[in-house]
């Protein structure tokens, strides 16, 4: 079961997070996209977990994992890549496999392996991707089972230890930077993408008093559903380029593969201001085009200056990482048990089976001419004492194997 489970992941220990932009899949594609690659590949699971700064491939296959399996896999699933990209990938991608991709699943979901320890964010999107994948009809028992044991685990790290309880999540860190910066409550705010990230930025600057919003997103409803919680306005992202109202602050997380506010719309935006304003741009890849930061003023808050904060933070945190690798060698030794468990479980499924036959060979045609010879009163009793011994026969064996698997 769990030996045919491998992880191939990208993160910003070992990729730039533009690089790792160029794995992201759109939501209305990636039915279809990874549907094909698990088709073609013959995996029997798939999950694809995309954040603002790592890109997983959860998958399980009977096939040897090997680089030829690899290439083939970013080749069926990114066409559109370059060849020097797809090698990249190839190479550099962390693999796991077995029980290490189970315990580096838990390390992803309870934080202590992202850019910022303590992001109680990412077993939000690890839960949610495993879901979206679920109804995609992508996984089954395996993932399920793993994924179960990795939200239990999370929970307890994020309960037991203070590893999460001074917060410095990509949002809270966003607005940290703006309140250093002075930013007034009246700012004119263009919330860009509608996602769980802006989802979470809109709410935290509204607790904060700020009120002057306008959300812009591909799908209208989910921007009128933001707007609403933010009691703002809402428009398609598509009339970005004709809005007249003028900003001081824009906070830009899509899932767009490429720059959704270009040179010519910024200029758009502006409405002839000059006065400097304020992006707060954390999508993969940046939703801002490199050239307004060079040519127009404006402080640019991106990923990679957030991670530069995160690193001091980091040091605050670390002193708690020794309980946490506790509460993960726990979960570690008690998934192993769920596995020993699950196994004999799979292997006693045709216990029941076998047993009905057995009784069935017994009625019908080993013992079939002496049943006859009894009276109804007596052929009741037998048929009862053997529907006990049955019962019993199935469950004995379960029981014992769970009492050696318990000493």
């Amino acid at each position: 079961m769990v030996n045919q489970f491998h992880i191939i992941a990208f993160t910003h220990r070992n990729f730039d997070v533009n690089k790792i932009g160029k794995l992201h899949i759109d939501a209305d594609f990636q039915k279809e996209r990874l549907t094909h690659l698990k088709e073609s590949l013959d995996l029997t699971e798939v999950m694809f977990l995309s954040t603002c700064n790592r890109v997983e491939f959860l998958f399980c296959t009977d096939c040897v994992v090997n680089t030829e399996l690899i290439s083939r896999f970013f080749f069926t699933l990114y066409p559109e890549l370059h060849i020097d990209d797809i090698n990249d990938f190839t190479v550099s991608g962390e693999l796991y496999h077995g029980m290490h991709a189970v315990e580096h699943v838990f390390r992803v979901a309870s934080s202590i392996d992202s850019m910022i320890v303590g992001e109680r964010e990412i077993i939000t999107q690890v839960r949610t991707s495993f879901e979206n994948c679920r109804d995609m009809g992508l996984t089954g028992d395996t993932i399920r089972v793993i994924l179960r044991q990795t939200v239990s685990t999370a929970k307890r790290v994020y309960t037991e230890t203070a590893i999460a309880r001074k917060p410095v999540s990509v949002v809270a860190l966003a607005y940290h930077t703006l309140r250093d910066m002075n930013m007034p409550l009246d700012s004119r705010i263009l919330v860009i993408g509608a996602g769980q990230t802006n989802n979470n930025m809109g709410k935290f600057l509204k607790k904060h008093g700020y009120q002057n919003f306008a959300v812009f997103n591909r799908t209208v409803a989910k921007a009128q559903t933001l707007a609403e919680e933010l009691r703002g306005t809402f428009h398609p992202l598509s009339s970005l380029n004709s809005y007249d109202k003028g900003f001081d602050l824009i906070i830009s997380c899509t899932g767009a593969e490429s720059h959704v506010i270009s040179p010519e719309i910024y200029e758009s935006l502006l409405q002839g201001e000059t006065s400097k304003k304020v992006v707060i741009d954390i999508a993969i890849p940046h939703d801002l085009d490199s050239r307004i930061v060079e040519n127009h003023s404006v402080t640019h808050i991106s990923v990679d200056v957030l991670q530069k904060i995160s690193a001091e933070n980091l040091k605050e945190r670390s002193k708690e990482i020794t309980h946490v690798e506790e509460i993960l060698f726990e979960s570690m030794t008690e998934f192993a048990q769920i596995i020993r468990m699950r196994s004999i479980e799979v292997a006693m499924r045709e216990v029941p089976n076998m047993v009905k036959q057995i009784r069935s060979a017994a009625i019908n045609d080993v013992f079939k001419k002496d049943l006859q010879l009894l009276d109804d009163d007596s052929r009741e009793v037998l048929d009862k004492i053997i529907g006990y011994m049955e019962k019993k026969y199935m469950s004995m064996p379960m029981k014992m194997a769970k009492e050696i698997m318990m000493k």
